[in-house]
Order: structure tokens, then C-alpha cells, then sequence
């Protein structure tokens, strides 16, 4: 493999800086630079994506014909690496970067044709329904049930840990219309219209003080045959399609070598015991380096197994970069808490832009903030990434994934 940038990637590299220097305004790159999780202030989000809609980099890595770019893999990371960089917001993966690829697989030419343009200009953002009280890493066990009466189904059951479900429209959701055979048989993938009748949303207050997920409840809700993806009690492996794009559909590195140069700034600036910048300290900057070298590991790994598949799903190889990326990002937060000292202990999410309200936290009249906004940002994204091993099915099951169908063991 090719290290090098060639002259064409050099000079897409510095069309993508120059499109960021003048469409990322300070209030954008400033919602991207204080996010607290992988989901940035909504509505900062939802402005980001209009602008790179209207450039057509919304959603790069669709097919062509649906509205991506036909970018090399190469594009595909230097644009990742210098958004990054540049501090732009996040956009949600729920729509175009998870259920979009279901769609443009099982879809039908009616299905795409609705949604995937309404995906794209932000019209329609989604949320995802996999998750549940006793359903989990066993999605298969899930409960939630549809009946099929005429030409719909009528559901009843709960989904948790719903992200943005207060911001969405529709949810993307596996229902139970079959008990015969094997769990994973009897499954059914739909789209349901988040305004149909019997739809309530409960948020609850994540440990980070965030009002982010949610509990869906369904009460006879009547949804047309015509949002199935797939077929009805087949949706199982379309379930595991879209899963694939959610646990290693983009790349971890970019984001964690940014976080690591931001842990060496934060570092220049905070005086250690001895007064002298923490990042003179020897044991500091070793710990530092390893994280640095994990990255740069990832990154290689990264890159082969994308190159590998041409911009297509890596299959269970998502698993792998889904353990090394959120297990990485844990130990870079535990880092960055460290360097922030006790002024990273002060919950201060008034000082940030979190993915969500945070009601229970009453911010001081005068906007106080202890330390500056890094200090608050590190204890803020320690809590979030709390949740890395555990989101997309935990990191135990993805190693009994690649034991199964990558090691062919059990």
C-alpha cells in the first residue's frame, strides 16, 4: 500500500480547505469544537449538512446515482481528516450513513426515490429502533410486534436508548411479525412516520447531564406494508447490512488523532506539580505517544480494509474496527480528564454544545466557566465514551463476530 498522497489527492486536499475556510462559519466550527459525543448540537448539525448538500458532499459515499460523490477511498479520508481538523459539526449517521445504505440496497425504486432525496436535503431525519428493555446485544430477542392487517402493520412495543428521538421524524425499526423458528427468523424491517398516531417519545438524562436518548413507545400504530425494507419476517439480514455501516462504515482514526493533538495542546498549556508544562513530563508524553501510535495503527488498518472493499460495506471486519476504535477512544478521554486536573471534575455543560439539552443542570448567571472550555469538554466526552463498548452491540460480542466468521471458530 501507497502511503504517500499522490498530486491529484495534494490538490483535492487543499479544495476541500479552501471549501471549509469559506463555507464553516465561527458559529458552526464552534458547535463542531464543543460537542460532547459523536452528536453535535442538532440544529448546527442540520445547517452543515444544507451547506455540503448544496456543494453535493453531503453524503460522499452514496452511490452516484443517488447523490454521492464517486470519490477514491483516498478522497473519502482526506475530506474526513480535514473536516476534523477544521472543527466542522458532525453530522447525525442515523440517516445517511446507516438506514441511507439499506435503503439504496433493498429499497424499492419507489422507496429511494422518496426517501433518500429527502435524507439528503435533511427533510427527513431519522432515528434508529433496534434496541430494547430486555434486547440489547440479543437484538434477536426482541418483542416488539406487528400484525399484518391488510395493507399494514399495526405495532405495539417499546424501543430504548433511542438517539434524537425528540428530532426525528421517522425511525427506522425491527418488529416481530413471526414467533416460528429461530429467533432471528419471524423479523421485519420498517420505516415508520415518527407523527402516526400512537408514537410517544419519553427522554430520559444520560450520565453526561444530556437529554440525547430516548424511550419510544408504540400503541397500535398502523404503518403501511409499503415502508418494509425487504421483505416482511426477512428482515434479519438487512438489520445486519445496516449494523456492518453503523460499527465500521466510517473511520475512528481521523477523529482520534485529532483528539490526541488536541490533548497535546491542552497538555502545552497546564502546568504539571512541578510548574513546568505537563507536556514536558516525561511519563506524560509516553502515554501520550502510545495513544498517538495506536492511532496511527488504526489508521493503517483503517485504510487497508476500506481499500480492500472499494467503498462498500467491510462486512465483519466492521467488527474489529468497531472494538479498536471505541476502546481507543476511551483510553484518549481518560487522557484528556487526566490533563484537565480537577477543573475536569466540575460539570459545567454550559460551557459546551452538547448533543441534547441538559436540564438538570442549573448553568451560574454570569456563565462561569472553571478552567476553559477543554477543561469542560474532557469531562463531558469521558462520560459519552463510556458508551463506545457497549452501542452497535458490545465489544464482547463483536470479538465472538470475528472469532465466528472471521477466525472460524465455534
Amino acid at each position: 500500500m501507497d502511503l504517500g498522497w499522490s498530486a491529484q489527492e495534494e490538490a483535492f486536499r487543499e479544495e476541500v480547505r479552501t471549501f471549509l475556510a469559506e463555507r464553516l462559519t465561527p458559529e458552526l466550527a464552534r458547535a463542531g469544537r464543543l460537542a460532547t459525543s459523536v452528536y453535535p448540537d442538532h440544529d448546527a448539525s442540520m445547517r452543515w449538512q444544507a451547506i455540503l448538500a448544496e456543494r453535493g458532499w453531503a453524503a460522499p459515499h452514496w452511490a452516484v446515482e443517488h447523490g454521492g460523490t464517486g470519490w477514491t477511498i483516498a478522497q473519502h479520508y482526506i475530506f474526513a481528516t480535514e473536516r476534523l481538523v477544521a472543527g466542522a459539526p458532525a453530522l447525525s449517521p442515523m440517516g445517511i450513513s446507516m438506514v441511507a445504505y439499506v435503503i439504496q440496497r433493498f429499497g424499492t425504486p419507489e422507496q429511494q426515490a422518496f426517501f433518500l432525496p429527502r435524507i439528503l436535503s435533511g427533510e427527513i431525519f431519522f432515528c434508529q429502533g433496534y434496541s430494547e428493555p430486555g434486547a440489547g446485544s440479543d437484538l434477536a430477542s426482541l418483542t416488539t410486534a406487528a400484525v399484518v392487517e391488510g395493507d399494514r402493520l399495526v405495532v405495539n412495543g417499546q424501543k430504548v436508548w433511542t438517539t434524537h428521538a425528540t428530532e426525528a421524524n421517522w425511525i427506522f425499526a425491527l418488529v416481530r411479525t413471526s414467533k416460528e423458528g429461530r429467533p432471528q427468523a419471524g423479523i421485519t424491517f420498517v420505516l415508520i412516520d415518527m407523527a402516526s398516531p400512537g408514537v410517544e417519545v419519553r427522554p430520559f438524562t444520560m450520565l453526561s447531564g444530556e437529554q440525547v436518548q430516548n424511550a419510544v413507545f408504540f400503541t397500535d400504530v398502523r404503518v403501511p406494508l409499503a415502508n418494509v425494507m425487504g421483505e416482511v419476517d426477512r428482515g434479519w439480514s438487512v438489520a445486519k447490512y445496516l449494523l456492518e455501516f453503523e460499527r465500521g462504515g466510517a473511520a475512528y482514526a481521523p477523529g482520534l488523532k485529532a483528539r490526541c493533538d488536541g490533548i497535546a495542546a491542552l497538555a502545552r498549556d497546564t502546568t504539571g506539580d512541578d510548574g513546568r508544562p505537563l507536556a514536558e513530563d516525561p511519563l506524560f508524553r509516553a502515554r501520550l505517544a502510545r495513544l498517538q501510535a495506536r492511532a496511527d495503527v488504526l489508521e493503517i488498518t483503517e485504510l487497508r480494509l476500506l481499500s480492500a472493499s472499494e467503498g462498500a460495506s467491510v462486512g465483519a471486519l466492521s467488527s474489529m474496527m468497531k472494538v479498536m476504535g471505541t476502546e481507543l477512544a476511551g483510553e484518549v478521554t481518560e487522557l484528556a480528564l487526566e490533563v484537565a486536573g480537577p477543573r475536569g471534575l466540575v460539570f459545567q455543560p454550559h460551557a459546551t454544545m452538547p448533543g441534547g439539552p441538559a436540564p438538570a443542570h442549573q448553568a451560574p448567571a454570569d456563565g462561569y466557566v472553571s478552567g476553559d472550555e477543554r477543561h469542560a469538554l474532557a469531562a463531558l466526552r469521558y462520560m459519552n465514551e463510556r458508551a463506545g463498548p457497549i452501542y452497535a452491540g458490545s465489544n464482547e460480542i463483536q470479538r465472538n463476530i470475528l472469532a465466528k466468521m472471521v477466525l472460524g471458530l465455534g
